[in-house]
């Protein structure tokens, strides 16, 4: 019995097929051939999946280019009901902030020249004006996310030294990332204080000695603790380290700059108060609630802050123009914050209300029964995401898919862009709070096509 892959073609023969050969007027050489050389392999490996004649094969070498000439990094429609959804790049950006990104990203820009003086300039000195302004701090820095800014913070006020903080406050954040490997990272030695439910300020206390360098209070931003808890308050905290001479640092983490109390959001600081409350230098993130690119936000006091700037740290953890002036873009929204409300997506998200939000999904659903999808409406329940508000509960609504829900994730998911869903109740569920009101008709043409193209 013959070896069935002595049958498959050659490289070459598969090359020489006119299909085959027109794809290279729309990719290199290169990865025209190493489709083919990719399709060749598959078939010998599975000999019984493999093409059974030239049309077949022209046509898997034609979508092994085209998968090959895609990017990794694609957009999709989040319609998972998570606002600030970490694997799907957290915040989207503002109109102003995309605009921001385009001019500076088209030609020169100011990043380190002063046009004042017509000579070399600091891109440490972009946005600090703002974030002054926005928080009621002395000074304030930029590194690249929030990590960064928690490592150089502690590696410049306590390297070798002590940093206290509460064992309820040693949380992970996303990817399995801990706090405490990241300040171990920054030459600071944790010195665990209080017990996990129960931290009080006479523990901190307690444990300050010759070899303490400052004091860190963690905000538990992706958990909630209830019962028989304590803690010290930020307040509480700030006046010890006044009395001993300490600097209080606070990683504040969501960056939330306006108060989203009326919208039935509460409990969740504003980084004014942070600073308000005597934090000599809080950290937060500039791609959770603030609404902007990723970045490290750091705030406080002048003198410390300056001595961050001139850690050397900073010229690896520093961010590049694009960064900085999405970021600026988006600050200068916050100055009117019912413009910020309006205009920076993660908050118009947030703060819609159920009814709108129904309303969209009803006519997303007339839509796509037009286009011959079977669907229905159903109360759905969003999330904040992105370690903000984790006991919050969001009243939303869905569309939802029951015909073979799986079937239907799957090419939601393969769609182009991708449309990412939930699984849940034996449907795939589209929650429109998470795709902005100005991309529905768009939104519904793409699951359109991808639900009955593939016989949803």
């Amino acid at each position: 019995m013959s070896d069935p892959r002595r049958e498959l073609p050659s490289v070459n023969a598969l090359l020489a097929h006119e299909r085959v050969r027109s794809l290279l007027d729309r990719a290199p050489r290169t990865v025209v051939t190493e489709a083919v050389r990719v399709v060749i392999d598959r078939a010998r490996g599975d000999p019984a999946a493999a093409p059974r004649d030239a049309a077949e094969w022209a046509s898997a070498v034609e979508a092994a280019v085209v998968q090959r000439q895609q990017p990794s990094l694609r957009p999709v429609y989040n319609a998972t009901g998570v606002v600030l959804h970490t694997n799907l790049g957290r915040a989207p950006l503002a109109d102003a902030a995309i605009a921001a990104i385009r001019d500076t990203a088209a030609g020169y820009s100011t990043l380190e020249y002063d046009l004042e003086r017509g000579r070399r300039g600091s891109r440490s000195a972009h946005c600090v004006e703002l974030l002054r302004e926005l928080t009621g701090a002395e000074d304030a820095l930029v590194a690249n996310n929030c990590a960064a800014a928690l490592v150089l913070t502690l590696n410049t006020l306590a390297v070798r030294r002590e940093a206290l903080v509460s064992r309820g406050e040693l949380i992970e954040i996303g990817g399995s990332f801990r706090v405490p490997s990241i300040m171990a990272k920054s030459g600071a030695r944790l010195v665990e204080v209080g017990t996990t439910n129960r931290t009080y300020v006479h523990d901190y206390a307690a444990a300050i000695t010759t070899r303490t360098g400052a004091i860190v209070k963690v905000h538990r931003s992706n958990f909630a603790v209830s019962g028989f808890v304590a803690e010290a308050s930020l307040g509480e905290l700030a006046a010890l380290a006044r009395d001993r001479g300490l600097p209080l640092l606070h990683d504040f983490g969501s960056g939330l700059l306006i108060p989203l109390d009326r919208w039935g959001l509460a409990g969740e600081p504003i980084a004014r108060d942070a600073v308000a409350a005597g934090a000599s230098v809080v950290v937060m993130s500039g791609d959770k609630l603030l609404g902007g690119p990723q970045a490290g936000v750091i705030v406080g006091d002048a003198a410390l802050v300056a001595r961050l700037r001139s850690n050397p740290l900073m010229r690896a953890l520093r961010v590049d123009k694009l960064t900085l002036a999405a970021l600026e873009a988006t600050l200068m929204l916050y100055r009117d914050p019912s413009t910020a409300v309006a205009t920076v997506p993660v908050l118009s998200m947030l703060t819609a209300t159920a009814a709108a939000v129904r309303q969209r999904a009803d006519a997303a659903a007339a839509r796509l029964r037009r286009a011959g999808v079977t669907c229905d409406v159903i109360e759905t329940v969003a999330s904040v995401g992105g370690g903000a508000f984790p006991t919050a509960r969001i009243a939303s609504a869905a569309v939802a898919i029951r015909a073979d829900a799986t079937g239907a994730e799957t090419r939601l998911r393969r769609a182009q862009p991708a449309v990412i869903g939930r699984l849940a109740d034996g449907a795939v569920l589209l929650d429109l709070r998470t795709v902005p009101a100005d991309h529905d008709r768009a939104f519904v043409d793409t699951v359109a096509r991808a639900l009955v193209a593939g016989g949803g």
